[in-house]
């Protein structure tokens, strides 16, 4: 069980038995997350730098940050751990322009909720994980499927650049979209996966509905929208049941659900919104939140077979409960797994068609 995990040393173990300075590239909730973990393992950080259009006299809990250059002037080896998420090729070709003069590392932290995606987490998991990689619809969705695995492990950026798929080829190979779909769109954003599927419809369809729960994205999202017949758009989280959740807004793609918020936002399911109307494809980038929007859906998951694009990057366990409970609503589901350029292991998403 498990042969396709050839990584079994976590990267957090590798960096506690590092001799050389240790230095953290990137500022904000990443490094905080990365240095929480550094400190309950013992592992000490010689500094933080950024990029250089960042450095202007900052300093980052406690350190000064420097430039890349700078540290290079007075240190000849070290230790680069990236604390940031680079999902442009300009950004990814410079990490890996620094990955070949220095040892490179990232380590995965959880987008949503605690803990560490290690070997032993695997162990734990092994037959859920083995269930979806036997289950997975292509030699490439399993090849994808184990180095994402192994690139949490090891934080080796190796394993992503060999399994990125460009998003226009999972469009026309996966899920094929054609000019009458139903389509759902859970984490709408401003429209950029509106604009997306409109892009391979030829701007043709029957009908949209899109639920964005962020107030400032929400206004970003109606206005593209705008004058767009059959388009459906609410400030609402995807759940699942109608309700009202805590919710913090950031303004972002990583607005949330929170339990420590005072703001609430309404929150519906898609089988209440769509009533008998069918879902022909139904996208899910709630923030951590699929599993619950899955639930909201299952009714048309089960009995609809809509085609998914769901994310698996938002908390540790998505990579293998939410393949398996979509089987579970829907056995006849082929899956596929794709990565996008992106670093850390974001963007790396479920595919189901029949």
């Amino acid at each position: 069980m498990l042969s396709f995990i050839t990584e079994k040393t976590n990267c957090w173990d590798k960096l506690k038995a590092e001799q050389r300075p240790i230095f953290i590239y990137g500022m904000g909730d990443g490094a905080l997350k990365i240095m929480s973990a550094f400190r309950e393992k013992g592992i000490v950080v010689s500094g933080i730098f950024a990029s250089d259009d960042f450095v202007r006299g900052h300093s980052f809990e406690g350190y000064r940050v420097h430039k890349l250059s700078e540290i290079e002037e007075v240190v000849d080896d070290f230790v680069v751990v990236l604390a940031f998420a680079a999902g442009y090729q300009e950004i990814v070709d410079k990490i890996i322009d620094i990955a070949s003069r220095h040892t490179l590392y990232v380590p995965d932290v959880p987008v949503v909720g605690r803990g560490l995606f290690t070997y032993e987490y695997c162990v734990e998991n092994a037959e859920k994980i083995q269930q979806v990689y036997d289950s997975l619809a292509d030699d490439y969705s399993r090849k994808v499927y184990a180095n994402i695995i192994n690139f949490k492990i090891s934080g080796n950026i190796d394993y992503l650049s060999e399994v990125t798929t460009p998003k226009e080829e999972i469009y026309r190979k996966i899920i094929k979209p054609n000019m009458n779909e139903v389509y759902v769109d859970l984490g709408a954003y401003n429209g950029d996966t509106i604009r997306e599927i409109l892009e391979f419809t030829r701007g043709t369809y029957n009908s949209i509905y899109a639920l964005e729960p962020d107030r400032k994205n929400f206004k970003k999202l109606a206005k593209f929208v705008d004058g767009m017949n059959h388009v459906y758009a609410f400030n609402a989280a995807a759940w699942c049941v109608d309700t009202e959740l805590p919710f913090a807004a950031k303004a972002g793609r990583q607005s949330a659900i929170t339990a420590s918020s005072d703001n609430m936002v309404a929150a519906r399911s898609v089988d209440s919104i769509l009533g008998k109307k069918a879902a022909t494809i139904i996208k899910m980038d709630v923030e951590g939140f699929e599993r619950e929007a899955i639930w909201g859906a299952a009714i048309n998951i089960s009995h609809n077979s809509p085609k998914m694009m769901v994310s698996l990057y938002h908390r540790n366990e998505d990579i293998f409960e939410l393949p398996l409970l979509i089987k579970a609503l829907n056995p006849n589901y082929k899956l596929y797994i794709r990565h996008q350029l992106y670093i850390p292991a974001w963007e790396t998403n479920l595919y189901a068609t029949l």
